[in-house]
């Protein structure tokens, strides 16, 4: 079997994520990575095990040996990056946001087909198996009709006004903040488990941290110390730090999402809840290897991870036996696995599982409708 050869732009958080993923994969290797981190780049290819580094991600580009690309870099980068991929008819994953705004990632969509290159957003909470077993249960009947669907994201990660990252800055991370980063996981997540459509939102943002304190050096700089109020300078954020949105899906059904990346003792908590005619369930991504299902007339069930309890499509996302815990490591895996596949066929397929540019795009034309009810303050209709 051919051997494909594949790149990373990007080395912060999630870069070496999805290395970690793409080296559990056979016929599959990581020739090279690019990041604007200077002189410390070579370190990081190093450390990583990577032969092949770049301070310029179009040299990268440039190889061509390169199968497909994998873009990790800050949100605002993304745009240019995709095109310029696609442009040298790589194959691209893309983290989301696939682009700051709706019309670029149409753009993106469009080159993506016009090319007939494989393309993917890393929507990977989707790669839970249990999540997978969900949607099957929906679409075959089981859960009934839909009634409603409502949960959370919540984080604390923003806790503290002296807590600062890159993605507070709409400049670099767009105009939302808390709901692009994670109510979009949200959103996604739901409409592919439930099959339903957003059609209207409604939205009630909040700031509570409207100054942060910036550290004025790399916060490597302040290693072992304790930073004094001269370390810092006061910035305004205009970006939320929580939101609330009400739903309305294509059928009647309702829903309510919280997003909060304050909340204290929440380290990266998606919950959601889908109520239906026949039964419920609910999700927790910090147990995913469980799943609460509810009756009215018999009893509960706790449906643990197991490949002996769970159907066909469940059971492919599946690599240990029950009782040993898969996590949020072994999702990107499973997301790349299908989409590696469509590569060596070497064009999308047409009814990919595993989530598209376009997906990407519903993504960023939710969250600009939301944007536009928050600041209008009623229910606005997504186009």
């Amino acid at each position: 079997m051919k051997e494909l050869r594949v790149g990373i732009i990007g080395l912060g958080f999630i870069g070496p994520v999805h290395l970690q993923a793409l080296r559990k994969m056979p016929h599959l290797r990581v020739v090279g990575i690019a990041d604007q981190a200077g002189s410390s780049i070579k370190e990081k290819a190093d450390a990583l095990g990577v032969d092949a580094w770049y301070e310029n991600y179009e040299d990268l580009l440039a190889r061509k040996d390169l199968d497909a690309v994998h873009i990790c870099s800050p949100n605002h980068l993304h745009a240019e990056m995709v095109k310029k991929a696609l442009l040298a008819g790589k194959h691209v994953v893309c983290e989301k946001p696939l682009a700051i705004t709706s019309v670029q990632a149409g753009e993106l969509v469009d080159l993506a087909a016009e090319k007939k290159l494989v393309n993917a957003v890393h929507f990977n909470i989707r790669y839970y198996p249990l999540i997978r077993q969900l949607k099957a249960m929906i679409k075959s009947g089981e859960m009934g009709r839909i009634f409603s669907i409502q949960g959370s994201y919540l984080q604390d990660w923003l806790f503290y006004d002296t807590d600062y990252n890159w993605r507070l800055e709409s400049r670099l991370s767009g105009e939302s903040r808390a709901v692009a980063d994670i109510g979009s996981h949200w959103m996604d997540l739901v409409e592919y488990a439930s099959g339903l459509r957003i059609k209207e939102v409604f939205a009630d943002f909040a700031t509570f941290h409207p100054i942060r304190k910036k550290p004025l050096k790399p916060m490597e700089t302040y290693a072992g110390k304790i930073l004094k109020p001269e370390d810092y300078s006061d910035v305004a954020i205009d970006t939320e730090d929580y939101a609330t949105i009400l739903f309305r899906f294509g059928n009647g059904e309702r829903g309510v999402l919280t997003v909060s990346q304050v909340s204290a003792g929440r380290k990266n908590r998606l919950y959601f809840e889908i109520d239906g005619s026949g039964k419920s369930a609910e999700w927790d991504s910090e147990t995913p290897n469980r799943m609460w299902i509810g009756r009215r007339d018999g009893p509960n069930e706790l449906l643990m991870k197991d490949p002996s309890l769970v159907g066909a499509d469940s059971r492919k996302l599946m690599t240990l036996p029950g009782g040993h815990q898969e996590g949020f490591n072994d999702t990107p895996f499973q997301l790349f696995r299908e989409f590696y596949e469509d590569v060596r066929k070497g064009e999308p397929g047409a009814n990919p599982s595993y989530p598209t540019f376009a997906d990407g795009m519903r993504e960023q034309v939710l969250c600009e409708h939301i944007l536009e009810s928050s600041r209008s303050g009623r229910w606005v209709a997504i186009d």
